[in-house]
């Protein structure tokens, strides 16, 4: 009698996709037979890069890694984990603050969709990085280059060009004449 294959989910928003997301799918996929990144959207969150932006960046840093994909959802984490015909989440906890919120949707996961979750603790390098963190560094003007132990060189390339394209629909203000 064979034995099912373990399939896990990663699901994220990726926006963008950091050392500390790939450092989880890197350690995570040994624990099952196929890990499936869901790229997902948060609609309490704005994006800086559209789905279609962010799962291309993610196949081309995962392109050679085996037995895992990537697929784009929206809606429920859990029904995509479903429709996958998966049974496991797989997340990342970076602090006790993330522990917390992310036990709270581990339960509710398992209650409503007989789901179970898998969380691996992210490396000590990786404690503070944030996608949120991140958009706030370019919105704000933040240097890229400081960015380049929290980032792939890929996504910093795209973060530059999403930078200037930021720039080129808030031109700069010129001062008012003087009286």
């Amino acid at each position: 009698m064979s034995q099912a294959r373990k399939r896990g989910v990663f699901p994220g928003q990726f926006d963008p996709i950091t050392n500390g997301h790939l450092d989880v799918i890197r350690r995570g996929v040994h624990l099952f037979d196929e890990l499936i990144v869901g790229v997902g959207i948060n609609p309490d969150k704005r994006e800086m890069f559209t789905l279609d932006e962010r799962v291309d960046m993610i196949r081309e840093l995962l392109k050679d890694m085996p037995n895992v994909r990537v697929e784009s959802f929206t809606g429920l984490t859990v029904d995509f984990v479903r429709q996958m015909k998966a049974t496991v989440i797989l997340r990342g906890i970076r602090d006790v603050s993330d522990l917390r919120y992310e036990f709270q949707l581990a339960l509710a996961n398992r209650a409503v969709g007989e789901v179970e979750t898998v969380f691996i603790m992210t490396g000590d390098q990786y404690a503070l990085t944030s996608s949120s963190l991140i958009r706030q560094i370019v919105a704000l003007g933040g240097e890229l280059k400081q960015l380049n132990g929290l980032l792939p060189e890929l996504v910093i390339r795209h973060l530059r060009q999403k930078k200037k394209e930021i720039a080129g629909k808030n031109p700069p203000v010129p001062d008012a004449p003087a009286n």
